[in-house]
């Protein structure tokens, strides 16, 4: 059994996304001995391209399981192309909407009826809420993705968020009732503002990433499905957008699983590489001590845009992730592949390049 991983670009200039496609099985065979599955979509324009890649790389139009990690657009808007134009079997997401009577004593607004607040929390997380109902015109069984009530195979496993972490997040959204700030300000930011940015001399001996604060990841991104793809003796973490309290509740997860994220040598760093979601302490665990030069035990995997430096990926975290051991490759405009040695070949596919050690880091 072998496995490949597509980490599809998402966005042409500074915004991406996430969007992946993956495979595992008999790949030398037909289709129907393998697994397709989706993990986000990023932009309509890239969930198209996951339907183009789905069919000409994978040679099927068969989608066993789509995934929403969570539900910000440029990880999931992408998902409704791949719905209405494949053979989607499975739908993983989460509905806010349907914890509604376990949430409602949170909120301060005591006028807000248990009708008022779901139908509030569908209107405010409308691309979501549009997944669900493509799901269920088209008759699309629909599974939240929680690690102690989804049914986890042996090769893929939900570690985060656990029901009981989720719905502690859900009354923290920045879309929900309680937002200080309405839905759509993401979409509607200014794209290609030009930044300042302040510059740090750092060398391969004195790093200046800090480990971040838990209220620096919102609630949303902490809601991340974190999953482990596991084929033989070949793991790999996908994150989202997770944070470091997030990714805590995972390795808790796999811990009880008999699972130790320290040994998986591939990784997806989250969030595009940010320096909020993670840290010396957490990249300590899941990459390893510091190490010299020369070594490379793992391999780290960050879908960025094409000029979404410094920010996405923040050098201060691929730094990071080199001194540790790992090499780590950014999608910036172009697809990642990653495969076992029995994946078809792709004429014309070269060997991506790791990214380079910085001599110079953003400032905080």
């Amino acid at each position: 059994m072998g496995y490949e991983v597509d980490f599809m670009p998402v966005g042409d200039g500074k915004r991406g996304g996430d969007a992946i496609a993956l495979r595992y099985g008999n790949l030398q065979g037909d289709s129907s001995e393998q697994v397709i599955a989706v993990i986000d979509g990023g932009t309509q324009e890239s969930g198209e391209h996951l339907v183009t890649h789905i069919n000409k790389f994978y040679k099927t139009n068969r989608v066993d399981v789509a995934i929403s990690t969570h539900l910000h657009v440029d990880h999931s808007f992408g998902l409704t192309v791949v719905l209405e134009k494949m053979d989607v079997k499975n739908l993983w997401m989460h509905r806010p909407w349907n914890h509604v009577s376990d949430i409602k004593n949170f909120f301060k607004d005591g006028r807000l009826t248990a009708t008022g607040l779901k139908e509030n929390l569908k209107k405010s997380l409308e691309n979501s809420y549009e997944l669900e109902k493509i799901a269920q015109r088209k008759k699309i069984p629909i599974v939240e993705p929680f690690s102690d009530s989804t049914q986890n195979s042996a090769q893929l496993m939900v570690l985060s968020p656990s029901v009981k972490f989720y719905e502690s997040l859900l009354p923290h959204y920045v879309e929900t009732p309680e937002a200080k700030e309405p839905i759509g300000v993401f979409e509607k930011a200014i794209i290609g503002a030009k930044e300042i940015v302040k510059w740090l001399q750092e060398s391969w001996g004195i790093e200046t990433l800090k480990d971040p604060k838990e209220n620096e990841v919102n609630a949303e991104n902490n809601s991340s499905v974190i999953l482990l793809l596991r084929v033989e003796d070949n793991d790999v973490l996908f994150t989202g957008d997770a944070g470091v309290k997030a990714l805590k509740e995972a390795i808790s997860k796999a811990s009880t699983l008999g699972v130790d994220l320290s040994k998986v040598k591939r990784i997806q760093i989250p969030h595009h590489g940010s320096k909020h979601n993670v840290g010396p302490t957490i990249l300590d665990f899941l990459i390893g001590q510091k190490t010299s030069e020369e070594q490379h035990l793992k391999t780290a995997y960050i879908s960025a845009p094409k000029n979404g430096d410094p920010k996405h990926p923040s050098r201060k975290v691929t730094n990071a992730l080199k001194r540790r051991g790992a090499d780590a490759y950014s999608t910036k405009g172009n697809i990642l592949h990653h495969f076992t040695q029995d994946a078809p070949s792709r004429e014309g596919w070269v060997k991506a390049v790791p990214l380079d050690f910085c001599n110079e880091v953003e400032e905080d």
